[in-house]
């Protein structure tokens, strides 16, 4: 199978690549090497060649908004893996043109180039941001849905949504697929706009598209010192640096942390189900939660980071972010289940390996125009 990998050159896409490859298949790599998110430029080989480890047929430097660009790199291909994308919170509104442009124009781009080619397999970089917060219960109410928290609230440090029906502490838990879409920012509005365009494209062309909702994602070749990167890239970055991992709101923020090698290896088993005929029919679209199964605070990682790297122990700042949730896990029983997946690096294991291992270079310090990597 030949799969072209848009945003190959990055932190997922890179190891994606490097999946795709060691299970027999080619990999086409369209990148566009953006210097916000390359600013040394892509890995290269024994060659000198850009970021082409064995396996790889092409690697085209292009944006996925270029149609062009993107006609010519679906070209013998059989199936894609989109994870080009603007990534992270951003830091205000003002990035939203971006994150719109990159996500979703880019996105549209490729869908329509993909119905011209004739290449009808998708699986797509999907996100647990779309559904907000996770699922919580009351004692007295069940489960509900508590609606975007108070600054006044954050400002006194009561950090946990209470139930929007009688102000009771909620118990958070496992999210599923089900659960109704509820983003809370531009990044994570984008992304779920991102799935309904590929629901919509599988529905009109016949084709068959996955999205793969990745949980907190960190490993090997994370980018550092960014604002755009996840929050295990913070903390290992102020480590590299000699700083305590400055820990927002108390700590306590419940999230699913997943190796970067166990999301490769999910993409390799998705696109080999849909290359098989046996994920999904014609026409059809469908979302996986993607994660560990087993949940973590913020401040447990930023711990075991802390311990790892032998640093300064972290610094709970009582800070927040509006755009943030609360807690967010989700269920993986479904790919379990379907695709006969499930994450195999533990918590301990990834994250001394994180500890150890070198970070992407540094971007500039300016808001990037878009990742396609």
């Amino acid at each position: 199978m030949r799969v072209l990998v848009t945003g190959g050159a990055g932190f997922i896409g890179s190891q994606i690549v490097r999946s795709l490859t060691a299970a027999g298949h080619e990999a086409v790599v369209l990148d566009a090497l953006l210097p916000a998110v390359h600013p040394g430029g892509p890995p290269v080989d024994g060659a000198g060649r850009p970021g082409l480890p064995a396996g790889v047929a092409r690697f085209q430097v292009g944006d996925v908004r270029d149609a062009e660009a993107v006609a010519e790199a679906l070209r013998g291909v059989d199936a894609v893996c989109h994870q080009a994308a603007m990534v992270g919170l951003g830091k205000d509104f003002g990035a939203a043109p971006d994150y719109v442009s990159c996500n979703d124009l880019g996105t549209a781009v490729l869908l329509t180039a993909m119905e011209r080619a004739g290449v009808r397999d998708l699986v797509l970089a999907g996100s647990m941001v779309v559904y907000g917060e996770g699922r919580y219960e009351c004692p007295a109410h069940g489960l509900v849905q508590p609606g975007p928290r108070a600054v006044e609230a954050l400002r006194e440090g009561r950090f946990e949504p209470p139930c929007p029906a009688c102000g009771a502490p909620l118990r958070p838990g496992l999210v599923g697929e089900d659960a109704p879409a509820d983003p809370r920012n531009t990044y994570a509005v984008t992304k779920l706009a991102q799935e309904q365009l590929a629901a919509v494209w599988a529905r009109s062309t016949g084709g068959r598209a996955l999205s793969l909702r990745y949980h907190n994602v960190y490993g090997p070749g994370m980018p550092r010192d960014t604002p755009y990167a996840g929050v295990a890239s913070f903390f290992r970055s102020a480590l590299a640096r000699g700083e305590a991992p400055a820990v927002y709101e108390d700590g306590g923020q419940r999230r699913d942390f997943v190796h970067v090698r166990d999301i490769a290896d999910v993409n390799v088993v998705a696109l080999e189900a849909l290359h098989a005929g046996a994920a999904r029919a014609p026409g059809s679209f469908a979302a996986y939660n993607t994660g560990s199964g087993h949940p973590h605070t913020v401040g447990e990682m930023a711990r075991a980071l802390a311990d790892a790297c032998g640093g300064p122990e972290p610094v709970v700042t009582g800070e927040f972010r509006l755009g943030d949730v609360r807690h967010i896990t989700a269920s993986s029983a479904r790919v379990a289940r379907e695709l006969g997946w499930h994450a195999r690096v533990s918590f301990a294991e990834g994250v001394r390996e994180f500890a150890a291992a070198g970070m992407r270079a540094p971007a500039p310090d300016r808001t990037p125009v878009g990742s396609n990597g």
